[in-house]
């Protein structure tokens, strides 16, 4: 099972895309989208309100098989932010006996890893399953570690034989700790949220916004509640 977290705001053919491709290579039994209720790094919040997001990632999903929607990263009733790290262990600890969780994230999320809440403990709560730029190098990727880890090609018995194209690594830690780490290398996924929210400001309400980059129920919910207008 694979943790897969982020504000989706909105969900777009992008976070679906990366998604499939990890349940595919890695045979994941399923993905878990948990919209965000306050993430740290962003004080103001989300545009759209959790109810919202909520509703868009339930629509985006509801055709793809293994894929659900959890609310164990929703709003905590103190108001206080959601930290992956606090989530992952509490997955973990809800999961049965044998299962393996893991946390999927794009490319945009990894880049801002450094800054997160205990950082280095992540990869270590959950194996990490990266969706990375095309062209992106081993040192590129050791750049965005926290510090105090370090990533290495990972030995033969991890190498997963699959249709899509998945690396192996290992993250260490400074205690001599390991975690396999994967990345899927080359998605080529240009598709942002935030332009997606600016194509729907400048149109009008009659339109729908980023019907290229968006399942089209989710197009048409951001058209009927006037949404990022």
């Amino acid at each position: 099972m694979a943790f897969f977290g982020g504000s989706f705001d909105p969900p777009h053919l992008g976070h679906l895309a990366v998604a499939r491709a990890a349940r595919k290579a890695l045979e994941l039994d399923s993905v878990l989208f948990a919209p965000v209720g306050a993430q740290p790094l962003k004080p103001l919040g989300s545009t759209a309100a959790f109810a919202d997001r909520l509703a868009m990632t339930r629509l985006a999903i509801a055709p793809e098989a293994g894929f659900a929607v959890s609310l164990v990263d929703g709003p905590k009733p103190s108001g206080e932010p959601n930290y992956t790290l606090e989530t992952l262990l509490r997955l973990r600890g809800e999961m049965p006996g044998g299962g393996t969780l893991y946390c999927l994230m794009g490319a945009d999320s990894f880049a801002g890893l450094k800054g997160w809440h205990r950082a280095a403990e992540i990869p270590f709560a959950a194996p990490l399953i990266v969706a990375s730029r095309p062209g992106q190098r081993l040192d590129d990727l050791e750049a965005a570690l926290p510090a105090g880890l370090t990533l290495e090609t990972a030995p033969a018995q991890m190498e997963v034989k699959s249709e899509v194209e998945i690396r192996g690594y290992l993250v260490r830690n400074r205690a001599g700790e390991s975690a396999p780490f994967y990345l899927l290398p080359g998605l080529e996924i240009e598709i942002s949220a935030s332009e997606i929210r600016e194509q729907a400001r400048r149109k009008s309400r009659g339109s729908e916004p980023g019907r290229q980059m968006l399942p089209s129920f989710v197009s048409e919910y951001i058209r009927a509640h006037g949404l990022y207008c």
